[in-house]
């Protein structure tokens, strides 16, 4: 160290100066995320590209000020960016944009909201080189899904009909009691001729006569035939367990009978129409459809792509050619882009695990270029577009966040009590001191066919990072039961959800018991301050924590 009178001293006047300088260079001092910071984030929720890959349509989630605004959901916009920090914003406001999509020839966006005195939610189109939107269809009920044939000409929708004049007469007299899942009316196919002006309505759409309540629907190419998910009845245990696939023609003609079994995913034709892709669970018994599949256009059984015992699970999907299928998973608390052979040959990884944590995807028509919606440690949901083997992220809708300092976050691993490896994410307290005890906040995920990724993990009914700043360690455990981990991790907790009450055989509650006592063992935790919550499933795990 310098002795003192070494140090040659300035001027008081410079030193002042060379402060003020420095303090004004300086960035503000960082500060964790707050409860406040919460109700702010901005997020993006959905993307699609244009079919020539040249643009990006996405909504973006905008949260309401609870100190100004009136209660409700958060408003959704519509934007279309062309590069990274290219954007613009083309409906937006107090609207709610839902299923956005493109018109086949990449002219106009689409999408489904209520607009200008709209009752009931309505498909709306609007120019992608400006212009004002203009209604496509409206219904009588609200319109729940669409899908454009690809010559442009005709529109497909599933909505419900009317209820019966005599259940409105009722209901105006005060007749308005709700019993749930009763007197609950069927989803059905309807298909109408666009208009070059004006909207298609109720009197322009013609019924497709399909048994059973109707949900996912999809042209084929050639824009003779549709694919539809078809449950027996519209109860919910129905649309989960008991929806099958149906290729149908215009005139409600079954065609074909796709062999899906229990829940299912996306449903997607090849771009030479011959086959479908679709993610489905593996049986009756599977909690999740996570497997990738693939059939016949002609009808008949599935064969899957990835092995049985693969240990990830399959989230989103789309054909890059007519041979090639590229797709999302869950692996763990990852998430990777990749893409595999029809025929289940071949494959690649498009993007490794480790990185984002992708939520949808969207490829355009020549494969090219992907959009994709990804979250990590550090930032909500934003606009991630891959093309050229380079994944570059395009949106920052929480510029704010670089001046927060947030806590660290990793992947952890345990040992159950039957020496089964169980997974979780943590976050650390902000500014830890080695050595300390700190308190733990464990939450615990619903489903409970559902898991945490190593991404974005702070919500309103979440604490994550605000608990991390006020000095708490916060786990994420993805116990036996959960998804990511293939279909035989997810059906370890079949009939036994709570496990053996006494502890001594493992179980998905005694899964959550070890990862504190992991936490406590690695002298992180202090065991006399563990707090639990958790929503849906979540909360029976929290009530038996907190009374076990």
């Amino acid at each position: 160290m310098s002795h003192p009178s070494r140090v040659r001293r300035p001027s008081v006047l410079f030193a002042v100066c060379l402060a003020l300088a420095v303090l004004a260079s300086a960035p503000a001092s960082a500060r964790g995320l707050e409860i406040d910071d919460v109700a702010r984030i901005v997020s993006v929720t959905d993307a699609a590209v244009s079919p020539d890959g040249a643009h990006v349509a996405y909504v973006r989630n905008v949260p309401r000020d609870p100190y100004d605004d009136d209660d409700g959901p958060a408003w959704t916009e519509l934007h279309v960016a062309t590069a990274k920090g290219a954007s613009r914003p083309f409906v937006t406001g107090e609207v709610n944009v839902s299923s956005i999509d493109w018109t086949p020839d990449g002219a106009a966006i689409t999408y489904l909201a209520k607009r200008h005195g709209d009752e009931h939610g309505a498909v709306w189109s609007i120019p992608v080189d400006g212009g004002e939107s203009r209604k496509l269809a409206g219904f009588e009920t609200s319109i729940s899904t669409y899908a454009i044939s690809p010559d442009g000409a005709r529109i497909a929708f599933v909505a419900t009909a009317k209820a019966p004049e005599a259940e409105e007469k009722r209901a105006d007299k005060g007749f308005k009691a709700k019993v749930v899942e009763e007197g609950l009316r069927p989803q059905q196919l309807w298909i109408a001729t666009l208009k070059p002006t004006g909207a298609v309505d109720t009197d322009d759409a013609t019924a497709v006569p399909l048994e059973g309540s109707v949900s996912r629907i999809a042209w084929s190419p050639d824009g003779e035939r549709l694919s539809v998910a078809v449950a027996p009845t519209p109860l919910i245990d129905d649309e989960y367990m008991k929806r099958k696939v149906q290729v149908v023609d215009v005139a409600g003609k079954v065609l074909a009978r796709i062999d899906n079994t229990g829940k299912l995913g996306a449903v997607r034709w090849s771009p030479d129409g011959s086959k479908l892709a679709l993610i489905s669970a593996a049986d009756l018994h599977d909690p999740n459809a996570s497997r990738l599949m693939v059939a016949p256009a002609t009808g008949g059984a599935l064969k899957p792509l990835l092995p049985a015992d693969f240990e990830g699970d399959v989230e989103q999907i789309a054909w890059k050619d007519a041979d090639t299928i590229v797709y999302v998973v869950d692996q763990g608390t990852g998430a990777a882009v990749a893409e595999i052979g029809a025929d289940g040959q071949g494959g690649a990884v498009l993007s490794a695990s480790g990185g984002p944590i992708f939520n949808s995807l969207s490829l355009s028509d020549d494969g090219g270029v992907a959009a994709l919606v990804a979250d990590a440690p550090d930032h909500p949901e934003e606009l991630f577009v891959l093309s050229g083997g380079r994944l570059e992220r395009w949106t920052d809708s929480n510029p704010w966040l670089a001046d927060i300092e947030l806590a660290p976050q990793e992947t952890i691993v345990w040992k159950a009590r039957d020496d089964r490896d169980i997974e979780g994410v943590l976050i650390r307290p902000l500014g830890e001191t080695a050595g300390v005890r700190y308190p733990l906040i464990h939450v615990v995920h619903g489903g409970p066919e559902a898991h945490y990724s190593n991404g974005w993990m702070t919500a309103y009914s979440r604490p994550g990072q605000v608990a991390a700043a006020q000095g708490y360690f916060v786990l994420h455990a993805n116990y036996r039961g959960s998804t990511g981990r293939g279909v035989a991790f997810s059906k370890l907790d079949q009939a036994d959800y709570a496990g053996d009450p006494s502890g001594e055989q493992a179980g998905e509650f005694w899964d959550l018991v070890d990862g504190v006592e992991h936490l406590v063992s690695e002298g992180l935790v202090d065991r006399a301050k563990v707090g639990v919550t958790g929503g849906s499933y979540g909360g029976f795990a929290s009530a038996w924590c907190a009374t076990a």
